[in-house]
């Protein structure tokens, strides 16, 4: 398997990108340093608007205060229990005040908070000893909901949640009990100079997981540490090894930025996609990469 990066365009205005999602010719995008969702065309990467989620008067800077904000890191397309489809997205659950999500209909409609404590708590039980709760991706099918934890304070912590999609949507809009949570997947992910990749981004395309990996120089779930690098996988099943490529240019040399978050733009021919990705430089930057993989 590779992963070649083809080109990276900055995405002007957009702070701190954590997560993309794929919707007709619209990519919707969350930032984790900012109150909205904001909306690229997905073939020229133009900022065509933005939802706002929530309100603040801490955005004056251009970025939410890291001890206060939201830190919206997972984002995935489904349908809502009353039939409106559109994108959910989600708090990392690692502060209580990360632990609201938002579901943004593609009608236009204003987002509808959605409280994720409740979920969370029954989440928490089943992490490693030390480990805080810090959910970076989501995905979901027609029967499951995919949350994804990334854990680097301990070792074996890269977990995969498996929900029912429809009761776990029910029970977060209030009208369902609450959903059955089996014991996490555990992964073990790539590692670079000592440190191993944490989960960052996942999608769905015709029942394939797709899922992105990238390598910070830290033991802290809240503290962000140097770049080392950033993966792109498959994930075939409950019982078979995942596929990882490292990232790099087409000269071969490493890529360097940190993938938040990641969807299939289009097939490119048998065993051939084309990606497009979105990255965060910890410094309120965000680029949009485009990169093919090849299985």
């Amino acid at each position: 398997m590779t992963a070649t990066v083809l080109s990276e365009t900055t995405i002007p205005g957009l702070p701190s990108a954590s997560g993309i999602e794929l919707i007709g010719p619209v990519a919707y995008v969350v930032s984790d340093d900012a109150p909205f969702v904001y909306l690229l065309d997905a073939a020229t990467l133009a900022v065509l608007g933005q939802v706002r989620l929530f309100e603040s008067s801490e955005f004056s800077s251009g970025r939410l205060p890291k001890s206060t904000k939201a830190d919206v890191e997972a984002l995935t397309a489904l349908t809502w229990p009353d039939g409106r489809a559109g994108v959910l997205a989600l708090g990392s659950g690692s502060t209580p005040m990360r632990e609201n999500g938002w579901f943004v209909p593609v009608s236009g409609d204003p987002p509808q908070r959605v409280g994720l404590a409740p979920l969370y708590a029954l989440l928490r039980p089943h992490l490693p000893a030390g480990a805080t709760l810090n959910l970076e991706a989501a995905a979901a099918n027609a029967a499951e909901l995919l949350l994804f934890q990334r854990t680097v304070e301990v070792a074996h912590g890269a977990l995969l949640f498996r929900l029912p999609l429809a009761a776990t949507l029910q029970f977060l809009a209030g009208t369902g009990a609450a959903p059955a949570v089996a014991a996490p997947q555990r992964f073990e992910l790539p590692h670079l100079n000592g440190r191993s990749a944490g989960f960052s981004g996942a999608t769905f395309v015709r029942e394939q997981l797709f899922v992105s990996a990238s390598v910070e120089d830290t033991a802290d779930a809240v503290l962000d540490g140097a770049v080392l690098g950033s993966f792109v996988g498959v994930l075939d099943g409950p019982h078979r090894p995942p596929t990882f490529a490292r990232l790099s240019w087409a000269d071969g040399r490493d890529y360097l930025g940190k993938v938040e978050g990641l969807a299939v733009r289009r097939p490119l021919g048998a065993g051939r996609w084309e990606l497009l990705l979105v990255t965060d430089d910890d410094a309120g930057g965000s680029t949009a990469v485009v990169a093919e993989v090849a299985m």
